[in-house]
């Protein structure tokens, strides 16, 4: 299967600098599997579209300010990126290795400085190995997290010109700290529209994702097969598992939010129960992939090429057993939103397949 069928044209200025404010304001298309018809509404509305037998799943995991600007011994900027501590533990006891991306080449065993207000706050050394690039900090613990916190900024993507909406690239409901990228998908929810979802009967879980770059990796090979996903981590309640079995068994429809819940949930869910023994995931969904546990999808507009957009053509597949049908069909819902106007991206506007 080739790249080269993922493609579309987007007009720049359709591509969002910020979010939409309030959050559930923004556009809503509602594209019905069944019928092959688009609706267009706001996100609010998804009240109308939801109800007692429906189970929406949200990712939970908070973004940290993950980019912080250091100093090399020649005194040249670098930017490095903080991917995840070395042992994967995102809590007070943080060790002080971390795996990094960084925008220049860095020399092992070189050192690099942050500072704040000309003053040294941290410091670390670089270890290079074949596949990754690491960092020794001086600090470790809480004492750590409080120099990332003090001294890092929010991994806003490349596209966003703009640092001023930092607080908002975050969940309302964000809470077990890890993901150096957000669930996009989520960020139209406000606590407001949650309680009336659950006022209405909509059943609401959480899981835990922690989003890695590698969700968001441009695709370098020329076959869809050859890529690979990033390995990504991954936690599922013991209870919240058991309630989701129950759920399924019950007929309820999973209503995923977003690409991050559906593949924890793929990954979780055996084809009897979903398990919450699962820890880490790196499934790769494209068309051909039979879905087991997701019944509705809520999403973004995603790049081209991308292995988002992928996975929603592969959910449309999986309903229609027919990929020039799907990939047309995608192809056409975005077009459609295009021609509507909507904002695409992180900060952009909201789909829900049913």
């Amino acid at each position: 299967m080739e790249i080269d069928l993922f493609d579309y044209d987007l007009p720049k200025k359709l591509i969002s600098q910020k979010l939409v404010l309030p959050r559930d304001k923004c556009k809503f298309l509602i594209y019905n599997r069944d019928t092959k018809k688009i609706q267009h509404r706001i996100f609010s509305d998804i009240v109308d579209y939801l109800d007692k037998n429906d189970v929406l799943v949200l990712n939970d995991t908070k973004v940290f300010p993950s980019r912080l600007m250091g100093e090399k011994e020649t005194g040249s900027k670098v930017e490095i990126f903080l991917l995840n501590p070395v042992d994967n533990d995102f809590s007070t006891k943080v060790i002080e290795k971390w795996y990094i991306l960084t925008n220049k080449k860095l020399n092992n065993h070189s050192q690099i400085v942050f500072k704040k207000n000309k003053q040294i706050i941290l410091t670390g050394v670089i270890y290079n190995d074949v596949d990754n690039i690491k960092i020794r900090f001086n600090a470790k613990g809480k004492v750590l997290w409080k120099k990332i916190y003090e001294l890092g900024n929010m991994p806003l993507p490349p596209y966003i010109k703009s640092q001023k909406d930092q607080n908002h690239y975050q969940t309302v409901y964000a809470k077990n700290l890890g993901s150096c990228a957000a669930p996009t998908a989520g960020f139209h929810f406000t606590n407001r529209l949650i309680k009336k979802l659950k006022t209405k009967g909509v059943k609401i879980e959480y899981i835990t994702l922690n989003v890695g770059l590698g969700t968001f990796k441009p695709i370098k090979v020329d076959r869809v097969e050859d890529h690979r996903m990033d390995t990504e981590y991954l936690s599922i309640d013991k209870n919240t598992a058991k309630r989701l079995t129950q759920y399924k068994n019950q007929g309820k429809n999973i209503i995923a939010v977003g690409t991050t819940v559906v593949r924890t949930l793929e990954s979780a869910y055996n084809g009897k129960k979903f398990r919450d023994n699962v820890k880490k995931t790196n499934i790769f969904i494209y068309p051909g992939y039979k879905f087991k546990s997701i019944d509705k999808f809520i999403t973004n507009f995603h790049f081209s090429r991308s292995t988002p957009l992928m996975m929603v053509a592969a959910f449309l597949m999986d309903y229609q057993k027919d990929f020039d049908l799907s990939r047309n069909e995608i192809l056409r819902i975005y077009k459609e939103a295009i021609k509507k106007k909507y904002k695409f991206y992180s900060f952009g506007e909201s789909m829900m397949i049913v």
